[in-house]
């Protein structure tokens, strides 16, 4: 291609406007007179499929790339696949995405200073508030809530350079760790397989960031909601120790339980995210626990012989409980690869009195915190409590039981008690975390492994196939950290995870483990109906 050529296509793609998919999306915005495009690099076009955080930064300081150029490329993505295909992970784009962009170039060409996540488009979950983008954890009882200030969490994505790329489908109010269904939006279909699931609720953070409409995604933990998804659509997902991440602006489900945090196509990313995420919250107490437990980085851990002499215990307690033949094989495969890096295998620990202390451990605290969220929203929310929102009818109607039992049956700031404590608090909890860090400890192992579901995404419409969701036992209750890594692939190229569950804050340990059996296995591919767009290169930033 002439170089004249390749001059006149990166004046086109400079003028190109920027199609936001079809309503409820939200056009993006146009270029402000008090902030100046910076200048492009001409004929440059930017490959985004399997992109990181590294490869984009590398491409801004070789100034092969830049913000607005990225930015533009991530939208048109969401618009020639996300509703075409059906795949509809996306409830609205940011108006203002493109002239953040163009503000972070210039900084950059003022400062040549790169900021933790410079231009990282971020996929951010519908229940994190959002100022000037709508939130609405799912509900059409919502629609057109904007807040007035931001989740803690996207306050530090944006301190940290991360562009808010989009708002994504959820689960309505986070009930379902099963399917990605809203009466905002619909339901979200796996991108690696459009007739199956991509599990709940954080699916929808988990399809778009799977087929690349963005660079990495954030979700939230309440029982299996960013584990689930992630193992289901190839990714990265990182449940940390409760505390260690502040839920200051996200809608809760129940918040003994909820966690947010990272959802990414590799483990390096979800570090970097963490490195800016952790730490002390006044908004959320319970990130007290935090303290003096954060390493200076957590990409310090990145080690690809992270794995050599570590004592990783098999917890066939869960992995043994009715598998799927084919994730079997896939954890059993996972077992010899861990093995063939020089892990010391403990097949298998048992917890001490594991199925009585496992069972009893929820409350259904959901009134309780949703109301205090609507609350903090003042007159920015069209509902100010659970009750108004069941009396409005909007709702998705798989959810209606869920609703109704909430509201009779739920617990609320009248009847807690102990017993309904927080994981560093109430006696159940402690008492199963410490059998759990005693079965570890006796084993000497520095982690337990388990698939993250022993069965593969279920079809879309088979509730009666949702089955194998190992998320919910274990981390939830005891507080304690579980990531989740791609393990394979099964039928019809559905994808499936395996689960690293460690002590409370030992993160770095995790990410040690997880990256390097990452790199020993490589197994993540990107789904292949959601190739680069026509007219972009194949190679550049891609690994």
């Amino acid at each position: 291609m002439t170089k004249k050529l390749l001059l006149v296509l990166g004046c086109l793609t400079a003028l190109i406007a920027i199609a936001q998919p079809a309503a409820p999306q939200t056009p993006a915005a146009q270029p402000s007179a008090a902030q100046p495009p910076a200048a492009q690099p001409a004929g440059k076009q930017i490959p985004v499929v399997e992109a990181t955080i590294s490869t984009v930064h590398d491409a801004i300081k070789k100034n092969t790339c830049t913000c607005e150029s990225l930015v533009k490329e991530y939208l048109k993505r969401i618009e020639a696949y996300d509703q075409s295909t059906g795949m509809n992970s996306i409830i609205l784009t940011n108006p203002d995405a493109l002239n953040t962009a163009r503000q972070l170039d210039n900084e950059y060409a003022r400062t040549r200073k790169l900021r933790p996540l410079h231009c990282v488009p971020v996929i951010v979950k519908d229940n994190y508030n959002t100022i000037g983008m709508q939130t609405t954890a799912g509900s059409l009882a919502m629609k057109g809530t904007v807040p007035t200030t931001d989740a803690t969490m996207v306050r530090k994505l944006k301190d940290a350079g991360a562009i808010l790329l989009a708002k994504s489908n959820m689960a309505e109010w986070a009930f379902s760790p099963m399917v990605t269904i809203s009466s905002i939006a619909g339901e979200t279909r796996n991108p690696y397989n459009l007739d199956h699931t991509t599990a709940g609720s954080s699916g929808g953070t988990a399809a778009a960031v799977a087929a690349s409409l963005g660079l990495v995604g954030v979700g939230t933990d309440t029982g299996n909601s960013i584990r689930g998804p992630s193992s289901h659509n190839a990714l990265v997902g990182f449940r940390t120790t409760i505390g260690l991440i502040s839920r200051a602006g996200i809608a809760p489900l129940y918040l003994r339980n909820d966690v947010g945090g990272p959802m990414t196509r590799t483990v390096e990313d979800a570090a970097k995210m963490l490195d800016v995420l952790a730490g002390y919250d006044p908004e959320d107490p319970i990130t007290r626990y935090s303290n003096k437990k954060i390493p200076h980085s957590y990409t310090s851990f990145l080690q690809r012989d992270g794995l050599r002499g570590a004592r990783i215990g098999i917890f066939r307690t869960l992995s043994e409980r009715d598998p799927d033949p084919q994730v079997h094989a896939l954890f059993e495969q996972a077992i010899r690869d861990l093995r063939a890096k020089g892990a010391i295998i403990v097949d298998s620990i048992k917890v001490d009195d594991f199925d009585s202390l496992s069972a009893n451990q929820w409350c259904p605290t959901f009134q309780q915190d949703i109301n205090g969220w609507l609350s903090a929203l003042g007159s920015a929310s069209p509902m100010k409590n659970l009750q108004e929102i069941v009396a409005s009818g909007k709702f998705a109607p798989y959810i209606e039981r869920n609703l109704q039992f909430q509201l009779t049956k739920g617990v609320t700031t009248d009847t807690l008690d102990h017993h309904c404590d927080d994981a560093w608090t109430d006696p159940r909890r402690i008492a199963y975390r410490k059998a759990v860090t005693d079965a570890m400890d006796r084993n000497n192992v520095v982690a337990i492994i388990y698939p993250t579901w022993n069965h593969p995404p279920a079809h879309i419409g088979d509730f009666k196939g949702y089955k194998g969701d190992n998320s919910q036992v274990v981390s939830p209750a005891t507080g304690l950290p579980a990531f989740t890594v791609p393990m394979g692939y099964t039928y019809d190229n559905l994808p499936a995870g395996l689960q690293f569950l460690g002590r409370a804050f030992d993160e770095p340990t995790l990410v040690r483990l997880t990256y390097a059996y990452e790199q020993a296995t490589h197994h993540r591919h990107p789904p292949a109906q959601f190739p680069e767009l026509a007219g972009s290169p194949t190679a550049g930033l891609t690994h």
